[in-house]
């Protein structure tokens, strides 16, 4: 191969460079400047292309302002695919287009700022190759000299768009289901592992995916499209420890311990054990060094910030609001904002910054001619004068009562087995709660925290002895088409329960019907 060729070959990837990342603008409609280099065939006597790229290499700097208004765009973006289905449904329709490569829109938009740096690399090569007494020369380092300071000033936002790119490719392997997309998070290392079961002593395959904050403990889905991983449990690095273990059956093992859970792995080689116990170690020691200095400038912040809003004054007066930048979790309940998920919010009666979850209320405020306004959690409670457990109950659904709370005050519960029209029977915690003795609740177990069914027994008819029952002790309740059967464990308990449902069917309760007798027996001398 030549020295032209080579310098020829160099200019030609210049070009296709140019010409790929064109044809993905068009193709996704988005709306960006970009610089068109003409390059002179080889076949010309004096091929040229530093010259061209002086004059437009200054137009490269745009591509800083690109790249720092990059984390709007993507919340822009996310925004809209929530909103709207129409747009949902466009990007959706161009990224299954074989010509996106099976890329989403996202990993389009990162295409930008790949660009300088890619310029850069190739210039140098040019250069390298290129006689020194080329005419060309003097061209070709002005402008390298030029596209190296565009690159300068937005090196650190490149840096950050990498690791961006990286977290977005392991949001898609986890199914868009696990919440890592945010510019504070940073990908380390991913990897094969075997878990050591606690109970016997098999090996199971997992994967790890290390991350400036956190680890997620996964298993492979084993599936030809979308998520590749599931995760189990996503442990903080927050007072991690991991140490090695010997295990004579299993070599290359290590402990790693966390507040949510401890695991016990196993790694293919020695020399991968120790890869992962320093990618691990070095993590650690970071991020309690960023927790320190976390810590020690909130304190000086607090010393400095100005006083909260006086219970007694809230929505009296409008709040200082606290600055976007001055926070970066919600500052209730503590969780990381991120530009795709967890998007910030301004409390109108403290001004503190806090996510949807905890700025889901809305109270009237008197410095606003009492207009309903958007309020954090606490302030709502003081508000409105009542507290936290108050509204966790006003918002909780039939479903979302502990079973151990209705079961210490019930009128009957105990163990059915339970059955639903072609359904096969399960054992299921029966309790009728002595508040709601209408009501039958249906629990998994008697110390579950949801109940899994719910039947209102009011106009129910019961079959005491129903046809086509293989279970001994079993009743039935129908009503239009809906169609329970029970079984229980024997004739008294049965009889138990037909008592007190005979009379929940037709509107009464136990309770009812002592009360009534008892006023019989009082009313009886008199007659």
């Amino acid at each position: 191969e030549t020295n032209e060729q080579k310098l020829h070959n160099i200019a030609n990837e210049l070009l296709q460079t140019e010409r790929a990342y064109v044809f993905r603008l068009e193709l996704l409609q988005v709306m960006i400047f970009y610089v068109t280099v003409i390059i002179v065939p080889p076949m010309s006597i004096s091929p040229r292309i530093g010259d061209i790229l002086q004059k437009l290499a200054p137009f490269l700097k745009m591509y800083a302002e690109y790249v720092k208004n990059f984390d709007n765009a993507m919340e822009t973006v996310k925004t809209w695919m929530e909103r709207s289905a129409q747009f949902k449904h466009v990007v959706e329709e161009i990224q299954r287009e074989g010509k996106c490569g099976s890329l989403t829109l996202q990993h389009h938009m990162l295409e930008p700022v790949q660009r300088i740096p890619r310029y850069e690399m190739l210039l140098k090569d040019y250069l390298r190759k290129l006689p020194q007494d080329s005419l060309d020369r003097k061209d070709t380092e002005n402008s390298l000299e030029i596209i190296s300071t565009a690159a300068s000033h937005s090196n650190t936002a490149i840096r950050k768009m990498e690791s961006l790119k990286k977290l977005l490719m392991v949001y898609e392997m986890l199914g868009e289901e696990e919440d890592i997309v945010h510019p504070s998070n940073e990908f380390i290392k991913e990897g094969q592992i075997l878990k050591l079961a606690a109970r016997n002593t098999s090996a199971q395959e997992r994967h790890l995916f290390l991350f400036n904050n956190m680890l997620l403990y996964c298993v492979p889905k084993f599936s030809l499209v979308g998520a590749k991983y599931s995760v189990r449990t996503k442990i903080g690095l927050e007072g991690m420890k991991v140490v090695e273990t010997q295990n004579e059956d299993y070599p290359h093992t290590f402990q790693i311990s966390g507040k949510e859970r401890a695991l016990e792995l196993q790694a293919s080689s020695e020399q991968i054990k120790k890869e992962w116990i320093k990618a691990l170690n070095t993590a650690i020691a970071e991020f309690q060094q960023r927790n320190e200095t976390f810590l020690i400038a909130t304190a000086k912040k607090m010393e400095e910030a100005p006083q909260e809003v006086p219970s007694a004054e809230l929505g009296l007066r409008a709040p200082r609001w606290i600055r976007d930048n001055e926070v970066t979790m919600c500052m209730k309940c503590k969780e990381q904002f991120n530009a795709l998920t967890r998007r910030r919010h301004h409390c109108r009666a403290c001004g503190y910054v806090v996510c949807w979850k905890c700025s889901d209320y809305k109270a009237p405020l008197e410095y606003d001619s009492n207009k309903m306004n958007k309020v954090c959690k606490d302030c709502y409670h003081i508000l409105k004068g009542c507290n936290d457990s108050e509204e966790k109950e006003k918002k909780r659904g039939i479903l979302e009562i502990e079973s151990a709370e209705v079961s210490g005050n019930s009128v009957i519960c105990s163990f059915l087995q339970y059955n639903e029209k072609s359904k096969p029977w399960q054992k299921v915690w029966c309790v009728i709660p002595k508040h709601e003795a209408l009501v039958l609740y249906m629990y998994g177990a008697p110390q579950d925290v949801r109940a899994q069914a719910t039947i209102p027994l009011l106009g129910y008819i019961v079959e005491e002895s129903p046809r086509g029952v293989d279970l001994p002790y079993s009743f039935r309740l129908s009503q239009s088409k809906s169609v329970h059967s029970f079984s229980a464990d024997s004739e008294e308990l049965k009889q138990k329960w037909l008592k007190v449902i005979n009379l929940a069917v037709i509107g009464e309760t136990t309770s009812d019907r002592e009360a009534n007798g008892a006023a019989d027996d009082h009313q009886e001398p008199s007659q």
